[in-house]
């Protein structure tokens, strides 16, 4: 999404986006669930695709976005496919090389979505506790003695660990 308003930005008005701009102002909109928008801030993002978006190409890699959160949650693995299809669809019509870019990517984790979509288990706990490691060992580092090294990556994983 961010990449598509930057290059948008820079072919219609040949600089990178500003605080004028209504796409530039509200671009954390642009990257909220559609679904959670209130009224007021659905009006925003409106505003945003009439002002800033002529060509319409922000609007629909916005709904390939939404078209890939729809399918992350979909229940069955029929309506999965459906709803791939559909991305599919809106992926063709937007012609964006971010949009294209993105549907590769689904394609090649397909079975891993799959496995998200039936069971609903994601390595989301592990990446977590992975960066968790990484950080404390960031935070141990420049120590010589060893056994200092050990007791500072010790000391802040049991001070998590307690949190």
């Amino acid at each position: 999404m961010t990449e598509a308003r930057q290059n948008l930005s820079q072919q219609v008005k040949g600089r990178r986006g500003r605080a004028v701009d209504k796409a530039w102002a509200h671009r954390m909109l642009l990257l909220r669930a559609g679904d959670t928008l209130t009224e007021k801030a659905a009006h925003r993002l409106s505003e945003v695709f009439a002002a800033d978006d002529p060509t319409g190409t922000l609007q629909a890699v916005w709904q390939v976005k939404e078209q890939l959160r729809f399918l992350l949650r979909t229940g069955s693995l029929e309506d999965a496919a459906t709803a791939k299809q559909e991305l599919e669809d809106l992926v063709k019509a937007a012609a964006r090389p971010e949009t294209s870019r993105l549907y590769r990517t689904v394609c090649r984790w397909w079975k891993e979505i799959e496995v998200l979509i039936v069971t609903g288990a994601t390595t989301g706990k592990v990446e977590a506790n992975n960066t968790a490691i990484k950080q404390i060992k960031r935070t141990a580092r420049g120590y010589r003695n060893p056994s200092n090294y050990k007791s500072i990556i010790l000391l802040r994983s049991a001070a998590r660990t307690a949190a």
